[in-house]
């Protein structure tokens, strides 16, 4: 185990701030420019996750990372960010083809729709050593962060679920008041801790391990969040507060705290592979 890291509260309380000022939309929808806090503060918990030399590039350069920017920018986000996979198959989903193409030749039409994430985790993991192949800066750092957002989505246990929105077990709307508000309503709270950043043998294989380890906590959190509303008539801060006591320490300890060190260790492990550039 590593030694414990946390993000700053100052930093949390500004990104709270910013994200305060953004309206959630629908997560069916592709959204206008809004705050992603939890992408944000993995992606500078990771920095913190890394190598001496890798860290330096990192932190020297964070503010050119398109989530930790001065005006932030996110990925569009749409359905293929998801990854429904009981939709498919029972947990522990050992029957799980690991590509896409024996996914869809298993499944065919059962598959369409149930999201893409554990290939555009992959995908983004081959673009990110490309780069840092060049290395090409710019190109690094986006990508960087690009896989750090797509590490958040993977460790969120609402993103493998056909119930994501609640839409199953009569708690519409649930995604959006985990995913994106609940960060929000942790405000100085959000503190992260992940280990240090790991050499990953397999990258392609470990976004299914990632997949098991988040997909345990589907239930816990369908059953808290359904606690937190129960006796309440709307969603207002009575209920926020109480989401944040019950499914906080989850978000904190079993989400983002292991996002940033996964996202860390994709950055170390693409540098490694590309065969450990100087980066200035």
């Amino acid at each position: 185990m590593g030694p414990a890291r946390i993000v700053p509260a100052v930093l949390a309380a500004a990104l709270v701030a910013g994200a305060r000022e953004a309206q959630p939309q629908p997560s069916e929808q592709p959204r206008e420019r809004m705050i992603e806090l939890a992408h944000q503060v993995v992606a500078a918990a990771a920095i913190d996750t890394l190598p001496k030399q890798l860290k330096a590039f990192y932190k020297t350069h964070r503010a050119e990372m398109p989530s930790l920017a001065l005006e932030p920018e996110f990925p569009v986000r749409g359905p293929e960010r998801r990854f429904l996979v009981d939709r498919l198959l029972p947990f522990p989903f050992s029957e799980l083809p690991h590509t896409e193409a024996a996914l869809q030749a298993k499944y065919g039409e059962k598959a369409q729709g149930v999201g893409r994430l554990p290939w555009l985790v992959q995908e983004s993991y081959a673009r990110l050593v490309d780069a840092m192949k060049t290395p090409d800066k710019e190109k690094l750092l986006a990508e960087s962060d690009v896989l750090a957002g797509l590490i958040v989505d993977l460790r969120s246990p609402l993103n493998l679920t056909d119930n994501y929105d609640g839409q199953r077990t009569g708690q519409h709307g649930l995604w959006v008041r985990v995913v994106e508000k609940l960060p929000q309503a942790l405000g100085k709270d959000l503190k992260l801790s992940p280990d240090a950043a790991n050499y990953l043998d397999n990258p392609k294989e470990y976004v299914f391990s990632i997949m098991l380890a988040s997909y345990v906590w589907v239930d816990n959190i369908l059953y808290l969040e359904e606690l937190a509303h129960r006796g309440m008539a709307g969603y207002g801060d009575p209920y926020y507060e109480d989401l944040a006591r019950r499914v906080g320490p989850i978000l904190r300890q079993q989400v983002l705290s292991p996002a940033a060190q996964d996202a860390g260790s994709y950055w170390y492990t693409a540098w490694t592979v590309a065969g450990r550039p100087e980066l200035k």
